[in-house]
């Protein structure tokens, strides 16, 4: 699919850890216990307005959501602005230049690759990961660069695509702008928006300073040093490249098109053959003006992971976007223009080009997955059929000589040839990667009669992809899914594949994040800034993220996501919530620490239990109730304090009453504050 809006859902802060929760220094608890005071002893108009304005901001108390992060950013943001400029409090609070808010360095340690053990992927620490992300189209058309950067900043867009959880870009980009790349003659860019003027600061005759960018300041790292011109398509495809390492963002790269073209998907091979009647439209470069042949494809996308090889910002290569094409009703040879999988060294049996291709990225970077995606039509092999065998008109289904399937959707062929790249160590990078669409796009059969989960396996689903997640083949991630939220059949469907993704853990890549894709619509609208609310709302809960306190959880070993004020990085995760509350993964399970994740055991209640009662003493302090005093403690207790909605129910007030003097004030939070901090070593036990 080629040319497709979620506000952020933010999660409560539930850290059990105060050691890591986002660099609490004594700055920060300072200003904190300043505005505390401040507000109940009114001693300034002033900074009870200032504290009010922190109240953890209306969108997120409607939501009963906080996050420290975001109150001491702003605390800072004040600061700086000379907006605490109150007397008596410069010798309380050390200066705002010792605390360093700069995002985490990013990760250069290339220790990020991936490799594949049956159904599952894993990390080089054999810490399984789940990759749940989106399609960002552009630099397969023939502007010759990802989509929106004409409306949005580079480095805003993909802090929001971080800070929504997603972990994984997909890429579409055409074989014919690779191969610019690959000969030094990268092709142009257009519909980008990128300047920086003045490009340096500028002394006037009078001595005013006009600072660097002062007019115009976007995408300036997409512009050459005169501040105006624009970087060739590699170069600025580099620039994302770093900035999707800064953002903790992983790529794999979709081979997407022969052509440079906005609907280069329609075409059913990797490589120009005279047999096919849209050839000469579809892939002849509309730059070179070349005929893409099987060897550019192959050696121009070999170059690309060679490039990137000691970089694992790029973690894998979808080698064809959806191969396809039907049989059709007459003759005795299957075509030269449709894309088969059967077991012969055909340029058009896409079995043999992925393994040839696959091999030859391997050998360049033996850490690189290697995604594979199917064919739309599969021959009844069970009953002799080839892809000689003519399609028979209007044939029913169980007559017919072939089994359908969407685009790139048909993997039944895995069980008859699978890939084999010739060693177990190449094949450990193998990810089978379908298709799979609803009714809005077509209304396929299986889709006609109230479907279910089972209907959807029996019909279509198991036999032609969800079988070799099941049986232990390889791994899965289903590279296109999405489409129009109707409220019907379609919205339906896409709710029941996730679910059915998310208690199965196959990794996946929604389709997808751009507005502009007609059959679909996507997840960002046309400022490639605003995010569709509703279809965001339907996505999110596939993402990875930690089961209790809802943290995005990155692939990067130690960088977060975007901002990382939703998301941990995968070292932090393995670290300190695993074996805890682990996530939902497999429908919610923890890691056991011996390579495996668990799910929760499930008690029969039809049968009888025998019940043990354990008595646990209470912890002083311990609002939120998990048994243990943490930094939540002292967030619900400021809440409560400043009027917030809070759960009264759930969480236990009376335990906030830490110097037990029968009352919640703002020495209770002081007190949690040194408590926490260590600056004493328990709460007083007297009234």
């Amino acid at each position: 699919m080629t040319a497709q809006t979620g506000r952020l859902s933010l999660k409560t802060a539930k850290r059990n850890d105060f050691r890591d929760f986002f660099y609490l220094d004594e700055f920060f608890l300072n200003s904190l216990d300043f505005f505390v005071r401040s507000y109940y002893n009114k001693r300034c108009m002033r900074c009870r307005k200032i504290f009010r304005f922190l109240q953890f901001e209306n969108e997120l108390t409607k939501k009963g959501d906080f996050t420290l992060m975001k109150l001491q950013k702003t605390i800072l943001a004040l600061l700086a602005a000379g907006a605490l400029t109150v007397t008596g409090i410069s010798t309380s609070l050390p200066s705002v230049t010792q605390l360093d808010l700069k995002a985490a360095a990013a990760d250069d340690n290339n220790d990020d690759w991936l490799h594949a053990n049956g159904s599952r992927l894993y990390d080089s620490e054999g810490h399984e990961v789940w990759l749940t992300g989106a399609n960002w189209f552009g630099f397969n058309c023939t502007e010759n660069c990802a989509h929106g950067l004409y409306a949005t900043d580079i480095d805003a867009f993909l802090k929001t695509v971080g800070d929504h959880g997603i972990n994984l870009i997909r890429m579409p980009i055409s074989t014919e702008l690779l191969v610019s790349w690959m000969r030094g003659t990268p092709d142009p860019v257009s519909s980008v928006n990128a300047g920086y003027e003045p490009p340096t600061d500028q002394v006037g005759e009078d001595g005013t300073v006009t600072k660097a960018g002062t007019y115009v300041n976007t995408n300036k790292d997409f512009v050459e040093a005169d501040g105006k011109t624009l970087k060739n398509s590699m170069e600025i495809f580099d620039v994302i490249m770093q900035k999707m390492k800064d953002y903790g963002l992983k790529v794999m790269i979709d081979v997407h098109s022969p052509a440079e073209h906005n609907s280069g998907h329609n075409y059913n091979l990797w490589y120009y053959t005279s047999a096919a009647s849209d050839g000469d439209s579809m892939a002849i470069g509309a730059a070179s003006g070349e005929k893409i042949t099987w060897d550019m494809w192959k050696d121009s996308v070999t170059w690309l992971a060679e490039k990137y090889s000691n970089d694992d910002t790029i973690i894998g290569y979808d080698l064809k976007n959806e191969p396809h094409g039907k049989r059709g009703y007459s003759g005795s040879k299957c075509p030269d223009d449709i894309a088969k999988w059967d077991d012969s060294t055909d340029q058009n049996n896409w079995a043999y080009s992925a393994t040839e291709c696959g091999n030859s990225i391997l050998d360049v970077n033996p850490n690189a997955l290697i995604f594979i995606e199917g064919v739309e039509q599969y021959p009844k092999t069970e009953k002799g059929y080839t892809y000689d065998t003519a399609d028979i008109w209007q044939a029913p289904a169980d007559q017919s000589p072939w089994y359908g399937a969407w685009w790139g959707g048909n993997l039944r062929g895995v069980k008859d040839y699978p890939i084999d790249f010739g060693s177990s160590s190449k094949n450990s990078q193998i990810v089978y990667s379908p298709h799979d669409y609803g009714p809005s796009v077509y209304n396929q059969t299986w889709f006609d009669k109230d479907f279910t989960t089972q209907t959807l396996l029996d019909d279509y689903w198991y036999d032609t992809w969800a079988y070799i997640n099941d049986q232990e083949i390889a791994p899965l991630l289903i590279g296109e899914w999405g489409g129009h939220m109707d409220g019907g059949k379609n919205q339906k469907w896409m709710e029941l594949l996730r679910n059915y993704m998310i208690d199965n853990h196959i990794n996946h890549t929604f389709w997808c994040l751009n507005p502009n894709s007609g059959d679909t619509g996507g997840l960002l609208g046309y400022d490639f800034s605003t995010w569709d609310d509703d279809k965001y709302g339907l996505f999110e809960p596939s993402l990875w993220q930690t089961q209790d306190s809802g943290k995005y959880i990155s692939l990067d070993h130690e960088r977060a996501l975007g901002t990382g004020s939703t998301s941990i990085s995968l070292s932090d995760y393995y670290k300190s919530y695993a074996s805890s509350e682990g996530s939902n993964l497999d429908g919610g399970s923890t890691w056991n620490g011996n390579g495996e994740n668990t799910k929760p055991a499930v008690t029969d209640t039809t049968k009888p239990t025998t019940t043990t009662t354990t008595t646990t003493e209470a912890v002083t302090g311990d609002i939120s109730c998990n048994g243990k005093l943490g930094v939540e403690d002292m967030v619900l207790l400021c809440q409560y304090l400043v009027g917030e909605q809070v759960d009264t129910k759930k969480n236990d007030f009376k335990a906030g009453d830490v110097n037990h003097d029968s009352s919640l004030d703002a020495l209770d939070l002081a007190l949690y504050r040194q408590v926490l901090d260590g600056s004493i070593s328990g709460f007083p036990n007297a009234k």
